[in-house]
């Protein structure tokens, strides 16, 4: 079997939360026997095709990008080959031009969409792109929602219920690095053996924002770790307010990362808008046995953070109610440490990559077999 996967961008350009699904499913179906191509978009001048982990990576020029939609002229004829060696097309939603694509190269093969999110942002461009998405989603011969509590708050996902599959995101905790000794004595001397922790794109919907006006007046240590288009705002803020207890690290190296989750007293999530489908940072939390604070939001957020047990679930853009979460777990460690182990072991109940790459596999060739 050969699946193509096709999204806007994938590893090893970048490394968001749907280039790190793509590359989970993709490096863990080479386990079935599955053979995987993934297309993208680069601006990047660097070799067409290069082999990551048992799969090919594929890139096409991005020639231009209007409100975040990437577009590509080379990208059609490309798509068009790898797609007529495929077996099953697997598109990743959303991006408008890939909608494009697809209807213009006639592709008559079966396809999957994983749905990553609606579109929140854009809404005078999505009043124009509605008529394609709706096309587009009807003609999927299946969607894929990343948890029941996206699916059954999601108005788009409604209206295609009788085609959905529930595939949690999954991670594999073995392509995480070990951190050395060193570098996990770095940073707990440099920020003590109880902090809280971000970890994430600095975006608008992140809710940081919010985070730092909770922080006044606690003292508690927080680290964030990530860049992003709202990174210098958020320090100008965090500046005005006199905090010295916030710490932004900008982006980090995996092994750095990995130390910081393995120390920190507590995950801090406070993305307050459904452009946070899942939450891949908020995952990882989880997988190294950390009690969580997020928001409610109705999406895979509270599927990961089930409130009260794995961690504590506030309301979003609530900075007090933010703030009396984060005293609560900082004033009752017992329960903090409760809290982390049942996080982890959820992670391993539902939320490992090779769960997940099953899953998949498993819908490829339920496809297959439907479609002969």
């Amino acid at each position: 079997m050969r699946v193509l996967h096709f999204y806007k961008t994938s590893f090893p350009d970048t490394m968001g939360g749907v280039e790190q699904v793509i590359n989970q499913i993709a490096r863990g179906a080479n386990k079935f026997g599955v053979r995987t191509d993934v297309l993208s978009l680069t601006p990047e001048r660097v070799p067409r095709t290069v082999e990551i982990d048992g799969y090919l990576a594929h890139r096409a020029r991005l020639d231009v990008q209007i409100a975040s939609t990437a577009f590509s002229m080379s990208v059609f004829l490309r798509f068009a080959q790898l797609a007529k060696k495929a077996d099953v097309i697997h598109y990743h939603f959303p991006w408008p031009f890939m909608d494009v694509v697809h209807f213009a190269t006639m592709v008559r093969k079966p396809t999957v969409v994983t749905y990553h999110s609606d579109i929140i942002r854009q809404k005078h461009l999505l009043k124009l792109y509605r008529p394609l998405k709706w096309r587009f989603l009807g003609d999927m011969s299946r969607i894929v929602a990343t948890s029941p509590n996206y699916l059954a708050t999601s108005d788009v996902l409604a209206k295609y219920e009788h085609k959905v599959n529930v595939i949690p995101i999954g991670l594999d905790k073995t392509t995480y690095p070990v951190p050395s000794p060193e570098k996990l004595t770095y940073w707990r001397d440099r920020f003590g053996p109880k902090f809280f922790l971000f970890v994430g794109v600095i975006r608008y919907y992140k809710g940081l924002h919010i985070l730092i006006e909770a922080a006044r007046g606690t003292g508690y240590p927080i680290v964030i770790v990530g860049a992003g288009p709202i990174e210098e705002e958020l320090k100008a803020q965090s500046a005005q307010l006199g905090l010295r207890n916030i710490h932004f690290l900008g982006h980090l190296p995996d092994e750095g990362k990995v130390a910081l989750l393995m120390q920190c007293y507590g995950v801090l999530f406070p993305s307050h808008l459904r452009s946070e489908a899942f939450g891949i940072s908020l995952l990882e939390g989880a997988m190294y046995g950390k009690p969580m604070i997020s928001s409610e939001i109705g999406t895979g957020t509270t599927f990961i953070n089930i409130a009260d047990e794995t961690g504590l679930v506030v309301p979003p853009s609530d900075p007090i109610a933010l703030r009396n979460a984060m005293k609560y777990l900082w004033e009752n460690p017992s329960a903090a440490a409760e809290m982390g182990l049942k996080a982890e072991a959820r992670y391993w109940r539902y939320f490992t990559a090779d769960q997940m790459v099953r899953s998949y596999v498993d819908l490829y060739r339920e496809l297959m077999t439907s479609w002969c």
